[in-house]
């Protein structure tokens, strides 16, 4: 039954860890009829108790809904734990909202397209607690009809709901990119966070100026895209070679409050790389071409 009709869409819910219990959640908070399933079905237990449908297969709970969401590990996970349902899935749309590579996001929208799917990959780009707001991000690749025809019950797991496009990798794709953000990120606050200690301060003093700091980088974020995006890095307001001095800094903290700096080597070596392809002067953006590995300041309408 579509988003078109009056009577809620019936969904299904595979997987049921924290992010995907708090889907379910979501969807029979918003009133739709949801089955669900896991490996381990003590998992289904709180669902049961506010209303879902416990299915004692994962193929009965294929089979319950025309929307079928998956919330496993990884692509090669929801394909394991599908393969029994398998001749279920024919005309049936399938929701990906797992980890993996682009190229393993291709490969399950074969398996599913072989299986008679439509398919549809997807990634929720917060916290389990945050699905269902208003502002939660998830995207979407893949079959736009399916997005078309659910996109109003899928938005109930946030409303910023977007479709990417009709590449079933794109999801991934989008997820890996933005994802390379947080570990770095984490670390960083990490390493400042024993600093601090190794003076007897507490991490939590930090907390208020590293959100501010993460507010200036975020407001950075169109510039250097458009200089990306040109090739041309010229105005550079933080340049590379500005950034490399910095890395004396670094060793010098460490040494200070005996904290390991040592993971931020490789980001140094990357300056050093820059500037010996001739981005010394150059906006910090000019890193994306020793990334891609071209290199030389002139590969692009950067000199």
């Amino acid at each position: 039954m579509s988003d078109d009709q009056a009577t809620p869409t019936p969904v299904t819910v595979i997987g049921l860890g924290s992010m995907g219990r708090a889907l379910a959640e979501a969807f029979l908070g918003a009133g739709h009829p949801t089955t669900v399933w896991n490996r381990t079905a003590a998992k289904a237990a709180p669902l049961v108790a506010a209303g879902a449908v416990h299915a004692a297969s994962v193929r009965a709970a294929v089979e319950a809904s025309p929307l079928v969401v998956t919330c496993l590990t990884t692509f090669g996970d929801t394909r394991s734990a599908l393969e029994p349902a398998g001749a279920a899935l024919s005309g049936r749309a399938l929701v990906t909202l797992n980890s993996g590579s682009p190229a393993d996001a291709r490969a399950t929208a074969g398996w599913a397209a072989g299986h008679g799917a439509r398919f549809l990959a997807g990634a929720v780009k917060n916290v389990p607690a945050a699905v269902g707001a208003p502002d939660t991000l998830l995207y979407y690749g893949g079959d736009e009809s399916v997005f078309d025809e659910y996109g109003t019950t899928l938005r109930v797991l946030g409303g910023d709901t977007v479709h990417l496009g009709s590449g079933t990798d794109l999801a991934a794709l989008y997820e890996m990119a933005v994802g390379a953000m947080l570990l770095p990120a984490l670390v960083g606050f990490f390493q400042g966070a024993a600093a601090l200690q190794a003076r007897g301060l507490e991490a939590d003093s930090m907390v208020r100026f590293a959100g501010k700091w993460l507010d200036m980088i975020k407001s950075l974020l169109p510039g250097y895209a458009k200089e990306i995006d040109s090739g041309d890095y010229t105005d550079a307001a933080s340049s590379v070679d500005l950034f490399l001095a910095g890395a004396a800094h670094d060793k010098a903290l460490g040494e200070e409050t005996n904290v390991d700096t040592t993971w931020i080597d490789p980001l140094n070596d990357l300056l050093r790389r820059a500037v010996d392809a001739g981005h010394g002067s150059h906006s910090i953006s000019a890193l994306t071409e020793v990334l891609r590995g071209e290199g030389s300041a002139g590969a692009r309408r950067s000199s």
